[in-house]
């Protein structure tokens, strides 16, 4: 791609034909992500639309005026003017495609998109989930010089890159953010040697073949297949999650806490996160109402012992949530006592909903053997029912999921996928 300055930023926009403009920086994960899809698509669509690359660290002043906060991030323009819908973080290939079509036109899109021949890549073990267990697995397989290719519809660093601040990992005396503790193991494992396939779409997983189909045209092909995709926030179910799901209703305190400075919060759950990350709320936030649908909370002894002692948090127990509902600029949460099963209505500026975890199985459910709650059954090894995959971290059938039990079982999937490889 080519690369322009501030300076020229204008002639090329106003030169005719619709132009993608991606602000990158350096030392930039999802920068270095994103370089190979760009590269790939500018080939297959160098005709209908100029592609170019402005190093925002360089041109501050531009990135400022154009309200670009954030790398990488991109921008479509057609006659001067910006169209289509900026991306910006980790950005998938079928999210750029979406947005070309509106440039170089839908039927022009797919007939160019037609001709893209499938592409074979081949490796010893493909790693689904590139959270602290595929990291590690990467990284211990990538150190026995076993070739792994790492594969995550999102950036490395899994759920640990949204947690605010970890306290409890070993080597460390202060906590340490969750962010940082996940870049730092994804960088170890990549500088080893590990080949990256993130932010991608992931169509098609045939466990048995050992093959895995990314972005709808590259088959990876391995031997071996670790499973490491985590779990997700554990979803209410009742009226008004999904319609004000990023718009009133958060799962990420990380994410969204700082959006509401001096106002007032409701916090669902009363586990370890949901007490940690209040914690963290707390910070932002002038009064958070936690409901619990128990007597007592079931957060370890130090978190409740600073919850209760944070005069900005009060705590609604035996009570659960019945619908949410916007009013305005506020929210509202119904919660019923469920005692009584008398219901009531408070009023807040933002909720946020911490009650758990789901596996991410989606995608070959009912292809290996679970447990009664959806988790992957494994053995010491980490084998799975399938012969050659693997299955390691918080999808696992077990009784503690942490950060260093993920670990763990990264490090026995990549010993033993090391003796029957090596």
């Amino acid at each position: 791609m080519k690369e322009i300055a501030a300076n020229e930023f204008n002639d090329v926009i106003n030169g005719g034909g619709p132009v993608l403009v991606d602000f990158y920086s350096t030392e930039c994960p999802p920068c270095e992500a994103l370089a190979p899809k760009l590269e790939s698509l500018e080939k297959l669509f160098e005709k209908d639309v100029t592609f170019v690359k402005i190093f925002r660290q360089g041109n501050r002043d531009l990135a400022e005026k154009l309200g670009v906060r954030s790398s990488p991030t991109l921008l479509f323009y057609e006659d001067g003017k910006e169209v289509c819908q900026r991306l910006s973080g980790g950005i998938k290939r079928s999210e750029i495609i979406r947005e070309i079509r509106h440039l170089a036109g839908k039927e022009n899109t797919d007939s160019i998109l037609s001709g893209v021949k499938p592409v074979l890549t081949k490796t010893d073990v493909a790693i689904l989930g590139a959270g602290p267990g595929g990291l590690t697995a990467g990284l211990y397989l990538c150190q026995a010089k076993i070739d792994t290719t790492l594969i995550d519809i999102a950036l490395p660093g899994g759920y640990v890159a949204t947690t605010h601040m970890v306290s409890n990992y070993p080597g460390f005396i202060e906590p340490q953010p969750g962010y940082m503790l996940s870049h730092n193991m994804s960088e170890q494992t990549k500088r080893c040697g590990t080949i990256y396939k993130v932010a991608v779409d992931v169509t098609k997983v045939d466990l048995i073949k050992k093959e895995i189909l990314i972005d709808d045209y590259e088959t990876i092909k391995a031997k071996k297949i670790v499973i490491a995709t985590g779990t997700t926030p554990r979803r209410l179910n009742i009226p008004g999650e999904q319609e004000y799901m990023g718009n009133g209703i958060s799962y990420c305190a990380t994410c969204d806490a700082k959006y509401y400075e001096n106002k007032e919060i409701v916090v669902i759950g009363g586990g370890n996160s949901a007490i940690e990350e209040s914690a963290f709320i707390s910070k932002f936030a002038s009064k958070i109402t936690v409901v619990h649908q128990f007597d007592k909370l079931q957060a370890n002894r130090e978190a409740q012992e600073k919850a209760f002692a944070d005069k900005k948090m009060s705590f609604l127990f035996e009570h659960e949530p019945r619908s949410f509902t916007r009013r305005g600029d506020k929210m509202e949460v119904e919660v019923e006592e469920l005692k009584t099963g008398k219901r009531k209505v408070i009023v807040t500026d933002g909720i946020f909903v911490f009650i758990g975890l789901v596996p991410n199985l989606e995608i070959f459910r009912d292809k290996l053997d679970q447990d009664e709650w959806g988790y992957i059954k494994v053995n010491e090894d980490m084998r799975t029912s399938i012969d050659g995959v693997y299955s390691v971290g918080d999808i696992n059938s077990k009784k503690y999921r942490q950060i260093t039990t993920a670990i763990a079982d990264g490090t026995i999937a990549a010993m033993a996928i090391s003796k029957e490889i090596g």
